[in-house]
């Protein structure tokens, strides 16, 4: 048997976000700026799933920008509403838990002489909105904070984020990458200025994803070109891959309940399952706060490395979650954050599910993690 539990990284395109991709690479290859009849089809295409998706977010369609994925759409809100808003302050605030893709903008701006706080989390990696209530200053200009993380699923309090920084001039960005699908999302009511997203979490395509910028906010747009997307990012839109990404959005929704339940019952059934075999481990973060899909295990036993090589050997295909350089494994700045210097951030596994998964590879995986142990 072969196990693939490594969700949050990427996931396979369900076979009809594939069935709305194929229809638009065959059935519409116009370019949407084209003003003939064959480039007005294809932005007709194009406005059309702009409203479709906005309608899933309760926002309008022309705050959706379309992307090449979440690193775009991070780089583009983050620098974005830096670089435009910097004559108000040049303070800017985010968590020490962030993605990459979010922190390392983070860094380039400290390096171009902003002032970066990085709140920190506790044990179950969320960040206290006491914390963030004194770090808010007069000039402060953004709040970037996770909606869940991708390593351990902690989910932040974006609703009270919201309802802090309603009258501030701070504005709000969250990367909602893991999140969206696995809890309800409405930008109005949670007061979100900025929010990304990427198909291919989603069972949705690689190499798309949107920013949603809400009406009033100004950013400065960081990729200049043409007039696409009412001149704020510019390049021929991937109509195709947006079509699969609005599938994926809508089928997201639509089955949010019924994918949230099984998920949480595959993950319960790991859980027994080592349990049941005697295996020692800990839960990394809190299971009362966490996005269905993620859990993430620190074992005693074994080192990440070795762990990740011999589940690959088995067949069961998961993470550490954290970044790998030149083939080492870096201990988790995400688990660093929750626990300091501890050796479980170099013991820890990530195991991220899906809804298509079953009981049976849950019981491999754990069978597999059970003779490593043994041996």
């Amino acid at each position: 048997m072969k196990v693939y539990a490594d969700y949050a990284a990427t996931t396979h395109v369900s076979p009809t976000v594939a069935q709305a991709i194929y229809d638009g690479i065959t059935q519409q290859f116009g370019n949407a700026s084209s003003i003939h009849t064959v480039g007005r089809e294809a932005r007709k295409l194009l406005d059309d799933a702009r409203r479709n998706i906005a309608r899933e977010f309760n926002v309008d369609a022309k705050e959706i920008i379309f992307t090449s994925g979440a690193t775009e759409s991070n780089n583009t809100a983050i620098k974005g509403a830096a670089y435009r808003h910097q004559h108000k302050g040049k303070h800017v605030i985010t968590s020490q838990v962030e993605h990459h893709a979010v922190l390392h903008v983070f860094n380039k701006l400290e390096q171009e002489g902003f002032e970066v706080t990085y709140l920190p989390v506790d044990r179950h990696g969320v960040i206290n909105i006491e914390d963030l209530k004194h770090a808010l200053r007069s000039d402060t200009i953004l709040v970037s904070i996770m909606t869940g993380n991708n390593e351990v699923g902690a989910i932040q309090p974006i609703d009270e984020i919201g309802e802090l920084l309603y009258g501030h001039q701070a504005l709000f960005h969250t990367d909602g990458v893991q999140a969206v699908g696995h809890m309800p999302l409405d930008f109005r009511a949670l007061n979100i200025d900025l929010f990304t997203l990427t198909a291919h979490k989603l069972y949705g395509p690689k190499g798309v994803g949107l920013l949603y910028v809400k009406q009033g906010v100004d950013l400065e747009y960081q990729q200049l070109g043409g007039s696409q997307e009412t001149k704020r990012r510019a390049g021929t839109e991937n109509i195709p891959y947006i079509l699969g990404m609005t599938q994926a959005i809508k089928e997201a929704h639509e089955n949010m309940t019924e994918r949230n339940v099984k998920l949480v019952n595959l993950k319960m059934h790991f859980i027994n399952a080592l349990t049941e075999r005697d295996i020692p481990f800990e839960v990394n973060g809190d299971l009362n706060n966490q996005l269905p899909h993620i859990l993430n295990l620190y074992f005693p036993f074994s080192d990440v490395e070795i762990m990740l090589t011999r589940l690959d050997m088995a067949g069961v295909y998961v993470s550490s979650g954290s970044a790998c350089t030149a083939g080492s494994i870096e201990p988790s700045h995400v688990l660093t954050a929750m626990y300091g210097e501890d050796k479980r951030t170099k013991q820890s596994v990530r195991f991220s599910f899906s809804y298509t998964m079953t009981e049976e590879e849950i019981e491999f995986i754990a069978q597999s993690i059970q003779e490593i142990y043994n041996n």
